[in-house]
């Protein structure tokens, strides 16, 4: 049997355009996430959808991922960001000659402290010439 308070998960206030609350995740289960009027209904109604998904995938033959291990990743997320951050990073991309999600990666990679990937390969073109 699992010790199911070995797996980490986040909680994060809703915003009252989501409906309020709280939602919580577990970043080892791409798939299991709940919410509630408050933390602790949260906790408890994240306990029982992490039952729920250990379960569909004990019973589908599914492996179940290692607490910690951070689940799987795909390699693709959403990002809603407000229309001025959309535009500002749009005329960006367009000046770098970049696509926006090139241009957006980039900038990931920068906050992230990646120094391999503080410029485009655009910007790289320009100072190499």
């Amino acid at each position: 049997m699992r010790n199911l308070d070995d797996y980490p998960f986040e909680i994060r206030p809703m915003t009252a355009d989501e409906g309020g609350g709280f939602l919580i995740s577990y970043p080892d289960f791409s798939t299991c996430i709940s919410d509630g009027e408050t933390v602790e209904e949260a906790i408890v109604n994240g306990r029982d959808a992490l039952v729920s998904v250990i379960a569909a995938l004990e019973e589908n033959g599914f492996p179940v991922p290692l607490p910690g291990s951070g689940g799987t990743a795909s390699g693709r997320f959403i990002v809603r960001a407000p229309k001025t951050m959309h535009a500002q990073l749009a005329v960006r991309a367009k000046a770098e000659g970049v696509s926006l999600n090139t241009m957006a990666l980039t900038l990931l990679a920068q906050g992230l402290g990646h120094p391999d990937r503080r410029t485009t390969s655009a910007s790289r073109r320009r100072v190499a010439a």
